[in-house]
């Protein structure tokens, strides 16, 4: 298991140096929260895995700009990630993926399943359009886990204004899911 901080420093001087090994290590670390936020903030798996490779391969050309005293390595990642998707949202002017590829959680029974899968969709459409800022604070504090200061500096914003991002965010979701809901 890699020592954040302690091993992970060393790592990324090695991987900074060409060690190949060093950086596979970085990156079977990195991957799974990386996938998740991209895979949130995107909504389709094929957008996603282009931007999780470009994250990584920054990692490997420019690993060298990273500094440890200004940011956690998984908060330097977030915010390349989290710049890659704008960038993406951007040049194809779209701000609502085409789809969510979502894969199947298995229960115990077929019409959970479809309970659970149709509220996921719910969740997904509904935070898909709110602003990208306020749903990057979201994903990022709620489902990435990192905290308020960690995802204020990957959005590049005070810590006050990433929990009245978050607050707005949260407000507009339950707008959206209550109309949905009540639809039906």
């Amino acid at each position: 298991m890699l020592q954040i901080g302690v091993d992970e420093a060393n790592l990324i001087s090695r991987s900074v140096g060409g060690d190949k090994s060093a950086y596979q290590l970085l990156v079977e670390h990195h991957l799974p929260p990386l996938s998740n936020y991209v895979m949130r903030m995107m909504a389709n798996a094929t957008e996603a895995d282009d931007i999780i490779q470009e994250t990584f391969v920054r990692l490997w050309t420019h690993g060298h700009k990273y500094n440890p005293k200004l940011a956690k390595l998984t908060t330097w990642l977030h915010n390349i990630a989290h710049n890659l998707c704008i960038d993406y949202f951007r040049m194809t002017d779209r701000l609502v993926p085409e789809s969510a590829d979502h894969p199947e959680q298995e229960s115990s029974s077929p019409e959970e399943n479809y309970i659970r899968q149709d509220l996921a969709m719910d969740i997904q459409a509904a935070m898909m359009t709110i602003p990208e800022r306020q749903r990057s604070a979201i994903i990022m504090c709620h489902y990435q886990g990192l905290s308020n200061r960690d995802a204020a500096g990957v959005l590049g914003v005070s810590v006050d204004a990433l929990e009245s991002l978050m607050a707005r965010g949260r407000r507009k979701l339950r707008q959206n899911l209550s109309t949905n809901w009540q639809e039906l």
